[in-house]
């Protein structure tokens, strides 16, 4: 049978949406399947279900609503129903089985939770079952079917009397304890108090009323008993009796106020229940009930004594009415104090609250200020009749003025917001007259618009259940142009191609203004001169009532020009002008102009081959240029390629030679330091390079950059005599053979180091100091100094100690005489020669003395 939305709304949506109301979580409830349905089937009522959703969404009170099923759908049933479609129907019978599981265990809690609220009495508050059926997700009517099956009733409790009806209560009290009856209808009655009742009001078991003439009664047995202590108590209760004007609400009020007593001691139910029925006289029934009703007493105002609690508690909940009402239930002798200050508030904020409310009847020129004095008279009286439904039925001020926009996605549909700033306003988008969205504004698109028919769209501004008037957009037709159009020129010739419109009739094309023959997806122009700029139109043909409609159309704008010349081969050379960069040596091309593409490999199409140009460039990478007097100057990026010579002319590029080339950047940084005769050389590693060439003085080696990491540089051996020039450059095994990058390098001097030795010869009275110096090959010194300082420590240049002798222009090597120091130790003697001369001292004994 075909999909009712209404019902759907009514069983399903309504009882969610309303307070205690829950989510059915059943997919035979949410989605209306069951296991006996096909596949087809199935998915064809989930379908209907969602547009449900959708249609439901365009009122504000089940937008919330809405949007929690979707989530859901999205993720708990969005692959069930998936496989649904697909024919699968094993994780859907999966699902109800678990649901079914599901529910008997929240019915299993539901009533474990019944049991435990409604205790010995079995009787339970309505809004304690609403909620329980909220929190387990039974639902109310499933709830209260349970609570028949486990013989619990949920209830009110019934009001008690709270003023005492007879002021001197406390005596009748005293006196009856003193008779030992043990409440008043005792007193009266005797004996046939039993299976009384006392809410609602008194009553007597067989009906008798207690009335002026069961008193009389009770006056003449008094009356015949001798006097004393006894019969003065039976007058002091007798007298109350016919003082009051209600004597049957003061015996209700003594049975009462016995059971309150007892639970001021903290009894439990069965003990309070058991004392009303076997101490006072109580039917069963209406002990349960009266137990209940004084374990509740808070939600009717309370016991006497707590009126002031009772008001504070009804306002700072909100509930001004209810507390203004029991203020009118009061006696005049209580409203005063603490409870007539309540009540007097009460009663302000009622007042306050019922003027804001008739004045916003009244206004009718300003939605607004209507609104803003009915959300003052709820916030200061929340529950005031008549106020929320008048609030919600109050409009905001219409959209602003409604455009519709074609776009290549849909209809854009814009609006200036409306101008009511109070209230959550929301605005309904409608095309045709059907909703299609309630959205924030000011936008909405419309994805899924009907092509080359008339679209009117409106826009309504809603707060709560009231609509303002519709803002409307002037009429669109909604006519796409031809898709992903593509028009491409060769050597006096244009191509072009399309995907039309499936609405469209057929594709015309123009060229500068004149009709170009083509098919349904594409053209091929060959009336075109090379050299010249055409525009052409590529546009879509609609029927319509009054005949056909071509759109605006696509327009491309190209220039045809000759095939370009290839370029067949070219030579490759670095730029001495400009590290880093190739010169390209070739004869230029007559047609075209050249460009360098780096491939990461062969090139896919031979030589002399004329392909779009944008298929080059998508195969590799342009390489930057600068047009150079032989040729081109260009920068390869990396460290290899094929470089591809390419002609391009207009859409068109004609393929040419290519050649391997590896681009391998220098090393930097590059330092040498002498050690001796070991040379230490260290430099910074090119990212992307493996190995690196060393050459020294006609030899080289070739080495890792693990192995340079791990030594902590290269060490070279190398004569001090001898001048070194160090070169390294990158390398890179390629083709079974390295190939080597530019090369940096740094150039050591020769060095001689100059060797001395120190020695005291002659007798103690005449010492003279003998130096002698050595060296590999003769060198000649500037200048050389012996120095003498005192103490323990050594002299570190000329100026730090005293000169003994020096000596100019000297050829190495030598032997130099000079007379002993005459200086007791300790002190140190050492040599110094002239800057650029590398003096290697002797053995530190022979330089300390002492």
């Amino acid at each position: 049978m075909p999909f009712d939305h209404d019902r759907y709304v009514e069983e399903v949506l309504e009882p969610a949406r309303r307070p205690g109301g829950a989510l059915p979580d059943d997919p035979r409830v949410r989605y209306r399947v069951d296991e006996t349905m096909s596949a087809a089937e199935v998915t064809e009522t989930v379908r209907s279900v969602r547009q449900s959703w959708r249609l439901a969404r365009g009122q504000l009170k089940f937008k919330r609503l809405v949007n929690r099923l979707e989530a859901d759908d999205q993720g708990r049933y969005r692959e069930i129903f998936t496989a649904a479609g697909r024919g699968d129907l094993g994780p859907l019978h999966a699902a109800l089985a678990e649901t079914a599981g599901h529910a008997a265990r929240r019915r299993a809690d539901a009533g474990e939770r019944l049991r435990a609220a409604a205790g010995r009495l079995r009787l339970v508050l309505p809004d304690v079952v609403e909620r329980i059926a909220e929190d387990t997700g039974l639902g109310a009517e499933e709830t209260l079917l349970l609570c028949a099956e486990l013989e619990i009733e949920p209830r009110e409790p019934d009001r008690l009397p709270e003023a005492v009806p007879y002021a001197g209560y406390g005596e009748v009290r005293a006196a009856l304890d003193t008779l030992g009856e043990p409440h008043l209808a005792r007193f009266v009655f005797g004996d046939a108090c039993r299976e009384m009742r006392v809410l609602g009001g008194f009553a007597m078991p067989d009906g008798r009323p207690l009335d002026q003439d069961a008193l009389e009664g009770v006056r003449a047995r008094w009356a015949a008993e001798p006097r004393g202590a006894l019969t003065t108590r039976a007058e002091t209760v007798l007298t109350a009796l016919a003082a009051t004007s209600d004597p049957a609400e003061l015996a209700r009020h003594d049975l009462v106020a016995r059971v309150r007593e007892r639970a001021m001691e903290h009894a439990d139910d069965a003990t309070l229940v058991r004392h009303a029925v076997s101490r006072l006289g109580l039917a069963l029934g209406e002990a349960r009930g009266l137990v209940f009703a004084v374990r509740h007493e808070s939600r009717y105002g309370g016991p006497p004594g707590d009126t002031a609690a009772r008001l504070k508690e009804l306002i700072d909940g909100g509930d001004v009415v209810g507390a203004v009402a029991l203020a009118r239930t009061l006696g005049g002798a209580v409203l005063s104090g603490e409870v007539g200050d309540l009540v007097a508030e009460a009663q302000t904020r009622l007042d306050t609250a019922v003027r804001l409310r008739n004045e916003a009847m009244r206004e009718d020129t300003d939605p607004d200020r209507a609104w803003l004095m009915l959300q003052d008279a709820l916030r200061s009286v929340p529950g005031l009749p008549e106020a929320g439904q008048l609030q919600a039925r109050l409009a905001p001020h219409p959209a602003g003025p409604v455009t519709a926009e074609a776009r290549d996605e849909g209809v854009l549909v814009g609006w200036e917001p409306s101008a009511s700033k109070v209230g959550e306003v929301g605005y309904e988008v409608r095309r045709n007259g059907v909703p299609l969205a309630v959205v924030a504004g000011p936008s909405f698109l419309d994805e899924e618009p009907a092509v080359n028919a008339a679209l009117r769209y409106e826009v309504v501004a809603r707060r709560g259940e009231a609509a303002a008037v519709p803002s409307r957009a002037e009429p669109l037709v909604l006519r796409p142009e031809p898709a992903d159009v593509r028009v491409t020129a060769g050597d006096g010739v244009v191509s072009g191609g399309w995907v039309p419109p499936s609405e469209a009739s057929r594709v015309v094309v123009s060229r500068d203004g004149t009709p170009v023959e083509s098919t349904s997806t594409g053209f091929l122009d060959t009336g075109v001169v090379n050299g010249v700029e055409h525009t052409y139109v590529v546009a879509a043909v609609y029927p319509a009532p009054e005949g056909e409609v071509v759109t605006p159309g696509v327009r491309r704008t190209v220039t045809p020009r000759g095939r370009p010349e290839t370029v067949r081969a070219f030579d490759l050379e670095p730029d001495p002008a400009e590290p880093g960069s190739f010169l390209v040596r070739c004869a230029p091309p007559t047609t075209g102009a050249l460009e360098i593409v780096a491939l990461p490999g062969e090139p896919p199409w031979p030589v002399g081959t004329t392909v779009p140009v944008a298929d080059v460039r998508a195969a590799g990478r342009t390489v930057p240029s600068s047009p150079h007097r032989d040729g081109l100057t260009v920068r390869p990026e990396g460290v290899g390629a094929v470089l591809l010579a390419v002609t391009v002319s207009g859409d068109l590029a004609t393929v040419g030679g290519h050649r391997e080339h590896v681009s391998l950047p220098p090393v930097t940084g590059l330092t040498a330091e002498r050690r001796g005769e070991e040379v230490h050389v260290g430099f910074v590693w090119p990212p992307e390079v493996s190995e690196a060439l060393v050459r020294w003085n006609g030899r080289e080696r070739i080495l890792s950059s693990a192995l340079y990491r791990g030594r902590g540089g290269v060490r070279l051996t190398a004569p001090e005599a001898e001048e070194l020039t160090v070169e390294v450059a990158s390398a890179l095994f390629v083709g079974g053979a390295h190939v080597f990058g530019q090369a940096s390098a740094v150039r050591l001097p020769a060095r001689t180091p100059v060797r001395y030795d120190l020695a005291r010869q002659g007798p103690p009275w005449r010492r003279h100091l003998v130096l002698t110096l050595t060296c590999e090959r003769p060198v000649r010194l500037a200048h050389l100094s012996l120095v003498l300082r005192r103490g323990r420590v050594q002299p570190m240049s000329a100026d730090d100690g005293v000169v003994l002798a020096e000596w100019n222009d000297l050829e190495i090597p030598a032997t130099l005489e000079t007379p002993g120091p005459g200086v007791a130790g300790p002190y140190w003697l050492r040599c110094f020669a002239d800057h650029g001369t590398e003096l290697v001292d002797p053995p530190v004994r022979r330089l300390r003395v002492g």
